[in-house]
């Protein structure tokens, strides 16, 4: 499997050129165009978090409750795949440590990569975010999608991000909500909310724009419905 990102970063695009009997798992919706001759069928399986309870769970996480599967009965299958929000893709091996995912963020993987549901607490949903994000894990390659560009940042002690603006972040991170300062009253009136505080070492992938905030600011300017 070969992957090349085109339009980076604000409308990017991933074009994936399959080997004879590859296959690649992709969310509902994401396909653009593809070869003649490649295969779709339809799933709820991927990995360890397959069947009907493993599409439920998906649906917890912001994602669909069905999976699209893309196979090249020949050599050189193309497909185009593009995220649904105007973004980046970002291209991610898989490592034993394991790559946990904010919901909506997850575009296609390889067959060798699991999808589950982890449960981040209730941390995650006194944030305003998700309290279930993916919890990927196995073998291959991974596509994520971001709202925005998409950056990485090497993790060594200790990190504060805005929670609208995580797309992913390896397992070998901790994290904590809190207030960005000393005082909750003056993160309030901030604007700022509350952000995650990484501690350990790794790898952690963000955003540029916050898809909660746009949509408060557009929906705010929206005529109202007579």
């Amino acid at each position: 499997m070969k992957v090349e990102l085109l339009h980076q970063p604000d409308s990017a695009i991933a074009r994936i050129n399959l080997n004879a009997g590859e296959e690649i798992i992709a969310e509902a919706g994401t396909m653009i165009a593809m070869s003649g001759f490649i295969n779709v069928s339809t799933t709820l399986r991927q990995g360890k978090g397959g069947g009907i309870l493993g599409g439920f769970k998906r649906m917890l996480g912001g994602e669909s409750l069905f999976l699209s599967v893309f196979r090249s009965p020949t050599a050189n299958g193309e497909i185009y795949l593009a995220p649904k929000l105007i973004g980046d893709i970002l291209t991610y091996q898989l490592t034993p440590t394991g790559l946990v995912v904010q919901a909506s963020s997850y575009l296609a993987g390889s067959n060798g990569v699991d999808i589950d549901l982890g449960f981040q607490g209730f941390k995650s949903l006194f944030s305003g975010e998700s309290v279930f994000w993916l919890d990927i894990s196995g073998t291959g390659t991974l596509l994520l999608a971001s709202f925005g560009a998409i950056y990485e940042i090497e993790v060594n002690g200790e990190y504060i991000v805005d929670t609208g603006h995580i797309v992913a972040f390896e397992k070998s991170l901790k994290f904590e909500i809190t207030k960005p300062g000393s005082s909750w009253i003056g993160a309030f009136l901030g604007g700022e909310g509350l952000v995650c505080r990484f501690k350990g070492q790794g790898k952690l992938f963000c955003q540029t724009h916050n898809p909660g905030a746009f949509g408060q600011l557009v929906g705010s300017k929206l005529p109202a419905k007579s």
